[in-house]
């Protein structure tokens, strides 16, 4: 019995992990690779409910089968995370309109465009930057360390079009 119990766990947590890169695969446009996924997950789901509805009368099964869905959830957002698909949109406000901040950032590699803002206290620069999502994390920490008190909100965008990241992009 504890070898179907670890059988239905192992299944449960495959088989949501596959949903959950399913959904997001499905969400950024990926859908060759979702159907893919699909196919895979279905046929695992069976094997796993079939496996607790001949156990069914026993209750541990059924716990087994939800520990396992929930453990899914967070293995799938886990291996998610590792892929980082898609694109970020950081806008960055910074107090010095005179700073280098954008300059250094295009050496790095990143996309941004900059202007000048009016903020309560004065002029302020500001920068939106486009990042590779698995690139948020440096780019966020590059943007700190040459000015930690910058204001940082960070988007994702659902379409690119134009601009020197267009031939990238459609990779």
């Amino acid at each position: 019995m504890l070898s179907v119990l670890v059988s239905i766990f192992v299944i449960q947590i495959i088989y949501v992990s596959f949903f959950t890169l399913r959904m997001i695969f499905t969400l950024k446009g990926q859908r060759y690779l979702a159907a893919i996924l699909s196919t895979l997950e279905i046929v695992i789901y069976v094997l796993g409910l079939n496996m607790v509805l001949q156990y069914v009368n026993q209750p541990i099964s059924l716990i087994v089968y939800a520990c396992g869905y929930g453990l899914g959830v967070l293995v799938g957002s886990w291996i998610e995370g590792k892929i980082a698909l898609g694109y970020v949109t950081l806008k960055v406000i910074v107090n010095d309109p005179e700073s280098g901040l954008p300059n250094r950032l295009r050496d790095m590699g990143y996309g941004v465009t900059s202007w000048i803002g009016d903020g309560r206290d004065g002029h302020r620069l500001v920068l939106e930057v486009l990042a590779k999502r698995k690139n948020q994390k440096i780019l966020y920490n590059s943007i700190l360390e040459n000015d930690p008190k910058a204001f940082i909100v960070t988007m994702e965008p659902t379409q690119l079009h134009g601009g020197f990241w267009t031939r990238s992009t459609r990779r």
